[in-house]
């Protein structure tokens, strides 16, 4: 199931710095970003790659479907990080202009890995 996590950050007066280090479930296989970004995305789950999603900048909403349980989640800070299951169906929305998702994976590349029919709501 889908859990939205803080990551740790320090701000000082030079900014903010934001640390991803031994809180992530999952050992990163695999880094995209989407940008310039003109309509909905994703729209699959996967068998076994476990996802980690952060709007780098501008923000955006994601819709998930956990075993046919719906969840919306409104990602709008590069502290926030949305980590998804397996099997989390996903879909990505309403970006704001200039939107940067940084996405963070637990597995290489498989087509075979993805689940393209979405779980019935409850």
């Amino acid at each position: 199931m889908a859990q939205l996590i803080t990551l740790p950050t320090i701000r000082d007066s030079r900014g903010a710095l934001s640390v991803i280090e031994k809180i992530l479930p999952f050992e990163i296989k695999r880094v995209f970003y989407l940008y310039d970004i003109t309509s909905q995305r994703g729209g699959h789950a996967h068998h076994k790659t476990h996802l980690a999603l952060i709007a780098l900048g501008g923000q955006c909403q994601v819709t998930i479907n956990s075993h046919g349980k719906i969840s919306d989640f409104f990602l709008s800070s590069p502290s926030e990080c949305l980590l998804l299951d397996p099997h989390d169906w996903h879909t990505m929305q309403d970006f704001s202009p200039n939107t940067t998702l940084l996405v963070l994976a637990s597995e290489h590349y498989d087509p075979s890995d993805y689940i393209y029919e979405e779980p019935q709501a409850q």
